[in-house]
């Protein structure tokens, strides 16, 4: 059996595979408010809730974390759950857990679930893309996660993209998250517009062309978006890379972004080859059960 649990930010969740298929699922709320060693306790309470739906007891356990884990300090780093952060979360687990742990960031899981199971099945080199409120990445190789040696690989929202930008929570100015994550692209129609808008109904506006500071978003957001996953391409050249969270959905980023992105491929028959997910928003647990190899 291979168990797994998505720590997100207002849900944990928990489910029990055997052979690819789900055994056991289950979720409940976080109440990451109430700090770090409440946190520790619910994951805690979740996973005896599905050993006893499973009837069985969880020998490993993989968990998706809002971060990562730092390999030198081994404590947490980067997460919007902030009371991870500068915790040894890995070591903890494990000690209230009683059972060996692996942790990987939620994009990491997306990728790996993806890859295995999902849109990315039979592709040797794949790159998992979560675009919702932040700009994140995972990379598979042969079916195994690439972490890097300081557990940033993929991380391809923390590069440079407009060096006049705005300023990220990272430190740095104009990363790609700040750019076309969710927030940002609402924050860019506002200025144009000087109306709030959800990003759905922005796009949407778009599509039916009657709104021209719409429109304006979407071609920021594709080219943009072609610039920056160009440099990935010109890197890594994935055999497919799968677009996930709420920003990925948008259909022009695998259309018009596509078509930007050749624009900036190191190839004078430039290929992208960019998919939609297949596993919804049961890609994080399950890429989480999937971090122990068979």
């Amino acid at each position: 059996m291979d168990w797994g649990i998505d720590l997100g930010g207002t849900k944990i969740e928990a489910a029990v595979l055997q052979s690819g298929e789900v055994l056991a699922r289950h979720r409940i709320p976080t109440e990451a408010d109430q700090g770090y060693d409440h946190i520790l306790g619910r994951i805690a309470s979740l996973l005896q809730e599905v050993e006893a739906m499973a009837g069985a007891k969880a020998d490993r356990v993989g968990i998706g974390t809002p971060g990562t884990r730092d390999p030198q300090s081994g404590l947490m780093r980067g997460c919007n759950t902030t009371a991870l952060n500068g915790m040894p979360l890995l070591d903890d687990l494990q000690t209230r857990l009683g059972t060996p742990v692996k942790i990987a960031n939620d994009a990491n899981c997306f990728a790996l679930a993806e890859a295995l199971m999902g849109a990315g099945r039979g592709y040797r080199t794949v790159f998992g893309v979560i675009m919702g409120t932040g700009v994140g990445g995972g990379i598979v190789v042969d079916g195994k996660l690439l972490e890097g040696l300081q557990g940033i690989a993929g991380e391809w929202g923390h590069n440079q993209l407009d060096p006049n930008g705005l300023q990220c929570y990272c430190g740095r100015i104009g990363c790609v998250e700040t750019v076309i994550s969710g927030p940002f692209l609402e924050r860019f129609y506002e200025a144009l517009a000087g109306a709030k808008r959800p990003l759905g109904e922005i796009v949407e506006r778009s599509r039916k062309s009657e709104d021209d500071h719409a429109l304006l978003l979407v071609d920021h957001l594709v080219q943009n978006f072609g610039k920056a996953i160009a440099n990935v391409v010109n890197i890594l050249d994935p055999d497919a890379i799968v677009l996930g969270g709420g920003v990925g959905k948008i259909e022009e980023l695998r259309t018009l972004g596509a078509e930007a992105a050749k624009h900036h491929i190191f190839n004078p028959n430039p290929q992208i080859n960019l998919l939609a997910p297949e596993l919804g928003d049961s890609a994080g647990v399950f890429g989480a059960a999937l971090l122990w190899p068979d």
